[in-house]
Order: structure tokens, then C-alpha cells, then sequence
């Protein structure tokens, strides 16, 4: 399959579906890929992401939920990994450890439920097979309580952080008997009648305290060096780990998206044949439905006997919107989206789209509109072939309209002999 214009997704407002697919992504990547979906033009690659769509959206219905896939990322951390003698921080050893949790359970999930979802398991079967994740996970969950255990090591520096460092005890000594108190003036009192002192046990627990803390930083430093040095290796595999997340976040979102619409994967035929039984358009069905009015189907079919359908009639009558509908499911489909159609309906996969579609009122004059359209039939004859899905709007207007209907004819014509 061919690349579909950007033209075609933005007079289909394509872009819209992508936005509305991004606000019900739960992760930043996540939110950031889905901006940059476009049409798959592998079959192969295009039918298993359509299939894994199709099996989240079955798990909303049965017992089986697919376990939260929710991550912080840790792109700021691979690339640190990536630098010689750098060193994470804690912080950062705990977005790993939970991303490397993360994907384990729904490894095992998957595993468990592989008949109900064989193709989510093949993609986690993926990462498996490439990382033995469980090695990786027990060598930083090892090390990771090393480091914590390290931090509270010291009953000690526990006990002098509460008795003397947050709780600062002084004694307050009439300024005739400072001399006989041993210990630092830390003040005096207003009148000068009373000088507190820290008393020289204290000084010398604070100062003992003081060599703790430098000693515990310099081992914490050593801990987290070996820890980083330990798993820089494994950097390949958490970027894996990383984008299975986003996988499951925007496959979770596609899912998430045809629950509210309705929407389903329909019977994909390898003929050249298209019906579209009580097909909805989205944009508009969802809008309808958070206005709680109602949005009326179409049904439409297409098939090597029947090829080219035309459409008359009033203004607002709804003609653009059902050729919108006919290529923005097409799109989404090609997309890997699943769409709001009857699962009797039948559709095949199209190399290229092509739209003459939209607002062409900016364009000042006639002359231009007309210029316009003829630079566009032009570009659609070089491209068409026998695998191209059509939509032109008001064919052969912005001219004479004898002039038009003859121009119409004519590249009817040769569109028809085209297939």
C-alpha cells in the first residue's frame, strides 16, 4: 500500500480523531506517538494491529482486564546510561524497578490468558524472549534494597536525628555560671541575664553526627555507581520495556476510543468490494452523543459492478458528510482503528486515497477555484490506479456548468477505464 496524503488526512480531519485518541492515552510518550499515527502500509503489520485493538476492546467485557500499564518515563535516565561513569539517583532506580514490575505482570498476565489474547501475547512474548526480564528485575531489586538498607544502616544517625538534630537542645544557664557549663554559647537572652549553651555532649554527638552524614553520603555515592554500572548493560532492554508501555498505552487508548463509539474490527475482504452497513461518522457521533442527540447511519456499497456513485441533491442535505464518513473510517481502519460500522459490513484495504473535499470559498474568484480544481484532476491522474478509493465534492463546479459537466465527464471517463 501507498503513503495517503496529508492532504487527504487533513481534509478528513484526521488530525481530530488523533487528538481525541491522545486525551484517552494515560502516558506522556503515549500522548506524544499517537500526534504522529498515520496509515500502515504493511497488511500484514496493519491486520495484527487492528487484531490487538480488537482484543483489548474485548478484555472492557470479559473477566480478564489487561493489568494498568501506567509508567513514569525514563528517557532522562537512558540517556544518562548511555554516557561512561555517570550515575542515576534513587529517583531514578525507582521509575526502573517499577517499569521492569510493570511489564512483568503483564508478561505473566499474558501468559495465563495467551487463548483469549494471542496476539497481545505475542507482543509481550516479544520482550520476553529478548530480555529475561526477571534476571534483570531480581539484580535491581537486590541492589536497589542494598542501597536502602545502606540509608537506615545506622540506629544511630536515626536516634541523633531525633533527640538532637531536629530537636536542638540547649541549656539555658544564668550568665554568672556560663564558666562552669561546658559546652558553645549558641545565644544569649534579651536582658543578658541568660546564655544557653549546648552542652559539650551534645557538641560532640553533633560533630560525630556530622562525620555519619559525610560518610553515608560517600557510601550512598558508591552504592548507586555499582548499581548504575550494573545495569547500564541492560539499557537496550528497558528501552524495550519502555516502548512495550507505550505499546499497551496507545493500543489501550484505540480500545478505550472504540468502547465509546461502538466501533468493531469489520470482515476485511482481499476483492475489491465495500459495504458499509449503518456506518457512522466518529467525529460527529461522539459530539452527538455527548449532546445527547441522536446521529443517523449510513449504509453504502461499492463493488467491481459498481463502482462509482454519485450523489445529488439539497444543500445541507448531507452529501459531504457521507463522503467524509466513506474516507475517514477508511483512513482509521488503515490506521489501525476500529470503526463505528454493523459487524455485518464488509471492507478492503485501498493503496492510496484521494479527496477533493472541503472549504474552497477562500478561494477569491472563479477563475481560481476553477484553476484549482484542474490542478488537482491532474495530480489525481498521474497517481490513480485500480487500488484508489475517490471522494470529490461538487465534481466540476467553480466553471460554466456545461463546460463543468463535460469537464466531469471526460475525467469520469477516464477514472472508469482505470478501475
Amino acid at each position: 500500500m501507498n503513503k495517503i496524503s496529508s492532504k487527504t488526512l487533513q481534509d478528513l480531519e484526521f488530525n481530530t480523531v488523533l487528538l481525541q485518541l491522545a486525551a484517552r492515552c494515560t502516558t506522556e510518550l503515549g500522548k506524544e506517538q499517537v500526534a504522529n499515527l498515520e496509515p500502515i502500509s504493511i497488511k500484514s503489520e496493519l491486520l495484527d494491529v487492528l487484531g490487538q485493538t480488537s482484543e483489548y476492546l474485548a478484555s472492557y467485557s470479559n473477566d480478564n482486564r489487561i493489568p494498568n500499564h501506567n509508567f513514569d518515563t525514563i528517557n532522562p535516565e537512558l540517556k544518562l546510561l548511555k554516557i561512561e561513569n555517570t550515575t542515576l539517583e534513587v529517583g531514578g532506580f525507582k521509575k526502573i524497578g517499577s517499569i521492569c514490575t510493570t511489564v512483568a505482570t503483564h508478561i505473566k498476565f499474558f501468559i495465563k490468558f495467551k487463548e483469549y489474547y494471542p496476539l497481545l501475547f505475542a507482543v509481550s512474548d516479544g520482550i520476553n524472549i529478548r530480555s529475561q526480564m526477571v534476571v534483570v528485575k531480581g539484580k535491581i531489586n537486590q541492589s536497589f534494597a542494598t542501597a536502602l538498607n545502606t540509608y537506615h544502616a545506622s540506629e544511630l544517625l536515626d536516634e541523633i536525628r531525633e533527640s538532637v538534630v531536629d530537636n536542638r537542645r540547649v541549656l539555658a544557664v544564668k550568665s554568672m555560671y556560663r564558666k562552669k557549663v561546658k559546652g558553645a554559647v549558641m545565644g544569649t537572652s534579651k536582658t543578658g541575664s541568660i546564655v544557653y549553651i549546648e552542652p559539650e555532649a551534645t557538641l560532640r554527638y553533633s560533630r560525630e553526627l556530622g562525620n555519619l552524614e559525610f560518610e553515608e553520603r560517600e557510601e550512598i555515592q558508591k552504592i548507586l555507581n555499582d548499581l548504575t554500572n550494573r545495569i547500564r548493560p541492560f539499557a537496550p532492554e528497558l528501552y524495550a520495556y519502555q516502548d512495550f508501555l507505550v505499546h499497551m498505552d496507545i493500543t489501550g487508548s484505540k480500545a478505550k476510543y472504540a468502547l465509546e463509539m461502538d466501533a468493531l474490527l469489520p470482515e476485511i475482504s482481499d476483492n475489491r468490494e465495500l459495504y458499509l452497513r449503518d456506518a457512522y461518522h466518529p467525529l460527529l457521533f461522539l459530539s452527538n452523543k455527548y449532546k445527547k442527540e441522536k446521529t443517523y447511519p449510513q449504509t453504502i456499497a461499492l463493488h467491481p459492478e459498481n463502482r462509482i456513485i454519485v450523489i445529488s441533491g439539497p444543500n445541507a442535505g448531507g452529501k459531504s458528510i457521507t463522503l467524509k464518513t466513506i474516507g475517514l473510517l477508511q483512513v482509521m481502519l488503515q490506521s489501525g482503528l476500529l470503526i463505528p460500522v454493523h459487524e455485518r459490513s464488509k471492507v478492503c484495504l485501498f493503496d492510496n486515497v484521494l479527496t477533493d473535499i472541503g472549504d474552497n470559498q477562500s478561494i477569491e474568484n472563479h477563475l481560481s477555484t476553477y484553476s484549482y480544481r484542474l490542478k488537482n484532476m491532474n495530480y489525481f491522474l498521474r497517481k490513480c490506479n485500480d487500488k484508489t478509493l475517490f471522494l470529490i465534492d461538487e465534481f466540476g463546479t467553480g466553471s460554466d456548468p456545461e463546460l463543468g459537466g463535460a469537464l466531469a465527464e471526460t475525467f469520469l471517463e477516464v477514472f472508469y477505464e482505470r478501475g
